[in-house]
């Protein structure tokens, strides 16, 4: 089963951009859609994006569609999530898992990315 390890996070003002990461370690299949979540403090954990391995899908949360663009590089095994226009809001843990449907937890929680945005 691959194992996914998320890096990139830090801390950013409103209105700026970061990209987070997530890799892969052991084989990813065509079936595996890579979703993306969040923890906000106090808060659920909540699906953010995704995108299919295999093709040029893309799903997104009403809340980050048009800010966020997720996108994937098949030779490094990383899929990207591109965030600008940040809020506060956003403020968050965020991981990615690897499943067969969208917005579904497969393979297990990784440490997760801390994502702060300042207002």
């Amino acid at each position: 089963q691959a194992q996914l390890a998320e890096s990139g996070g830090g801390l950013v003002q409103a209105g700026g951009s970061l990209t987070v990461s997530c890799v892969a370690s052991g084989r990813l299949y065509s079936s595996h859609i890579i979703n993306w979540f969040r923890q906000p403090p106090g808060k659920e954990r909540e699906f953010v994006a995704g995108i299919r391995w295999s093709d040029t899908r893309t799903y997104y949360a009403a809340s980050v569609k048009g800010r966020f663009t997720i996108s994937k590089d098949k030779a490094k095994n990383t899929v990207y999530l591109q965030m600008s226009s940040l809020k506060p809001e956003d403020t968050a843990v965020y991981y990615c898992s690897a499943s067969i449907n969208i917005g579904e937890r497969g393979t297990p929680w990784g440490q997760g990315t801390q994502v702060t945005v300042s207002s």
